[in-house]
């Protein structure tokens, strides 16, 4: 029996994957702007494979591809009807691909529905967060991750609904371009206030890359003793619009900014030091990504195919710049 979030966190770090709509998109599958989560139906194939690339790169949890698949988000584009249909596939394709190596994470996420001081969109934030629980619980994801809350007091709905279902609950928040959220609570008050709301894990994640987001994981790991999440964008931005969907470049223009293998192993590293205990990505983060935080993390072993080098000339450009010579006196 597969260890659950809660033993596996216990033991040390939890990898976990990347994102999964802007890359669908760069491959032509998820339309840019809504960025609804329709793959599932249309694509099952293609979500199929990135959730491989993922688990072969080294994740040990893959989330389902159900984030924005709410009945009101789906309704921007005439699929409200295919809530239930929707979520139930990309559980059962995120199942199938996580076999006994890796976690499956229900997924909800910002509703665009939340209004601070309305018990009626409250209650209708609550309506669309069951919604979708029941179809995930019933489909046996192992936990819930609610994510991208720029409103606390969406977060804190998040972790209510749940709690309700007896799974391990994580929920992370999200700044945009102050460094707040949208009630004007620090990264601090917002780890508490999950946290004694019943969260068993706390943290940020999306809009911001690890540079504008590790400083804050820093404010929660002080004030809050449990488990903390941290899952940034892999795109760079600017001091002055760390919210990388702020830039005039999203979404269609983001490839220059997208950060390099090594820049989100550094992260990943930096993390662990911090104290952080799940450590994942958001949008950008693409395997490679996650394959060398993997490795940072010593959770992935060196390639060991076969190479049969040291022969009279190079058979590779690799070998003639000498490329595989500097390689291993880093690894020295």
């Amino acid at each position: 029996m597969k260890k659950n979030i809660l033993e596996r966190l216990k033991d040390g770090p939890v990898l976990g994957d990347g994102g999964y709509l802007l890359e669908l998109e760069k491959r032509g599958w998820v339309r840019a702007g809504p960025f609804t989560p329709e793959v599932a139906l249309t694509r099952p194939d293609a979500l199929r494979e990135l959730h491989v690339e993922f688990r072969e790169a080294g994740a040990d949890v893959l989330q389902t591809l159900t984030f924005y698949a709410s009945r009101d988000k789906l309704a921007t584009v005439g699929l409200e009807n295919k809530l239930e249909d929707l979520n139930r596939a990309a559980v059962r394709i995120a199942r199938d691909v996580a076999g006994d190596k890796c976690l499956v994470a229900g997924n909800i996420s910002l509703t665009w529905m939340y209004e601070p001081g309305s018990p009626a969109a409250a209650d209708r934030v609550r309506k669309t967060f069951d919604e979708q629980l029941a179809v995930q619980v019933e489909e046996g994801v192992d936990f819930i991750i609610g994510e991208t809350f720029s409103w606390l007091g969406e977060a804190l709905i998040a972790v209510e609904r749940a709690k309700k279902t007896g799974l391990p609950v994580m929920v992370t928040i999200c700044f945009e371009n102050k460094n707040e959220t949208a009630d004007g609570k620090t990264a601090a008050e917002s780890a508490k206030a999950l946290r004694d709301a019943g969260a068993d894990i706390v943290g940020m994640n999306c809009l911001r890359p690890p540079r504008h987001m590790l400083a804050h994981m820093e404010e929660m790991r002080k004030a809050v003793d449990g488990y903390l999440a941290c899952q940034p964008v892999a795109y760079r931005t600017p001091d002055d619009k760390p919210d990388f969907t702020s830039l005039p470049e999203f979404p269609l223009g983001l490839d220059p900014l997208q950060l390099t293998r090594k820049e989100m192993a550094d992260y990943a590293l930096r993390a662990r030091e911090i104290g952080v205990n799940y450590i994942g990505a958001c949008c950008g983060a693409v395997a490679i990504h996650i394959r060398e935080m993997a490795r940072a993390l010593g959770k992935l072993k060196e390639d060991q195919r076969l190479w049969k080098k040291g022969g009279e000339k190079p058979m590779s450009a690799y070998e003639y710049y000498d490329h595989d010579k500097l390689a291993a006196g880093k690894q020295k």
